[in-house]
């Protein structure tokens, strides 16, 4: 089991370098960065203008002196500098990916007016004070252009948030969702099963921002007369109720627990026609016994890891809900960071997205081990 789990840690590992490496690359693409520099500059900056900010704070690579002094001095016009600039791949993105990871030591670049800018210098300190490596391992994580933070203190306090949502929601589904597929498989075919079955359907079909709307509009207005929850979970950020916070709740348990049902359903289906279980039945044990006993244990090991892969969904599921309900979560900072065009945010979410998953799969592994012996990790 130690070989095993030490093999799942190096997979994650280079998955999780994959990973936040397409999105780095991603969101420092020309066209975002080009957007970052207008919005903490000037939205009439030139293109060279655009190129000195980013070069100047080790975004890119520095502009051609040459094409930046005959700019300057008049002897090129904008078209013609504009022309003469790198707005495609750059071979800087690789230093400032092992910037951002923490295994580079900082930039410290001269702009061209003078000043020093260095990556890992805090304001009002001095250079030499600085550190030489300053990213996610050491756990710098940059600042955040919307919030105006450090997004390591934005994503913890949205994550808590969002946390508190997804614990609520799994005590809701699971026990639910579990019940619903036993039930179901106990007997197959009969009318118990097909009722719960197409409930199972109808939830897993209905999106999440369908039926959010649909309980907003008749728990919540007045156009049905039903006002027993609010249809705003602002208020719930600070003191969580049941009228303010259980409609999101609802919302993403119901989407999820029908897929699970399904999964319990079709596992619980497959144990109860085993030859141990006829074997059972035919031997006087219990109805009763035979599903809590027998049954039970062996149809839940498929279910456990549909169970597990809901974590990662719910982290990055609840966008919808959180912005239907204005639950300023996780997810709503997604979409935050997203519309603002804020890139140090925006990957600091994907890394704790990409961590989440590959934690959840690594744990649903070893539960899926455990819960069935006929799994060999050799």
């Amino acid at each position: 089991m130690g070989l095993f789990i030490l093999r799942r840690v190096g997979t994650m590992i280079l998955t999780a370098l994959c990973l936040t490496f397409i999105v780095f690359f991603l969101t420092n693409l020309y066209p975002n960065l080009e957007k970052l520099a207008k919005s903490e500059g000037n939205f009439r900056m030139t293109d060279v203008e655009v190129a000195t900010f980013l070069s100047s704070n080790g975004y890119r690579s520095p502009v051609d002196p040459e094409v930046l002094a005959a700019y300057r001095s008049g002897q090129m016009t904008q078209e013609e500098a504009s022309a003469q600039l790198n707005t495609g791949f750059d071979p800087r993105l690789l230093r400032n990916y092992m910037e951002w990871l923490g295994v580079a030591p900082g930039y410290v670049i001269e702009t061209p007016s003078g000043e020093v800018n260095a990556r890992c210098q805090a304001p009002g300190t001095a250079l030499e004070e600085a550190p030489r490596f300053c990213g996610i391992l050491q756990g710098k994580w940059g600042r955040s252009t919307v919030f105006k933070e450090p997004v390591g203190d934005v994503i913890g306090t949205r994550l808590a948030l969002t946390g508190r949502l997804m614990l609520w929601v799994m005590l809701l589904m699971v026990p639910a969702a579990l019940i619903v597929g036993v039930l179901a498989g106990m007997r197959e075919g009969s009318p118990l099963d097909r009722s719960l079955s197409t409930f199972s359907i109808a939830t897993t079909a209905t999106p999440e921002y369908v039926s959010g709307v649909i309980f907003i509009a008749v728990f919540t207005s007045s156009a049905v007369g039903l006002k027993w929850f609010k249809g705003s979970a602002t208020s719930a950020m600070e003191a969580p109720t049941f009228d303010n916070f259980f409609l999101p709740v609802l919302t993403i348990a119901l989407y999820g627990m029908g897929y699970i049902a399904r999964m319990t359903r079709a596992s619980m289906a497959e144990v109860m026609s085993a030859q141990y279980i006829r074997t059972a039945r035919l031997k006087g044990v219990s109805f009763g016994n035979i599903v809590l006993k027998h049954a039970l244990r062996n149809a839940l090991i498929a279910p456990f890891t549909v169970i597990m892969l809901q974590f990662p969904w719910l982290l990055n599921g609840v966008v919808i809900v959180e912005s239907l309900f204005n639950y300023k979560g996780f997810g709503w900072t997604l979409v935050q960071a997203a519309s603002n065009n804020d890139i140090e945010l925006l990957l600091g979410v994907s890394v704790v997205s990409v961590i989440v998953v590959l934690v959840t799969q690594l744990i649903s592994d070893i539960g899926y081990v455990y819960l069935n012996p006929r799994i060999s990790v050799t």
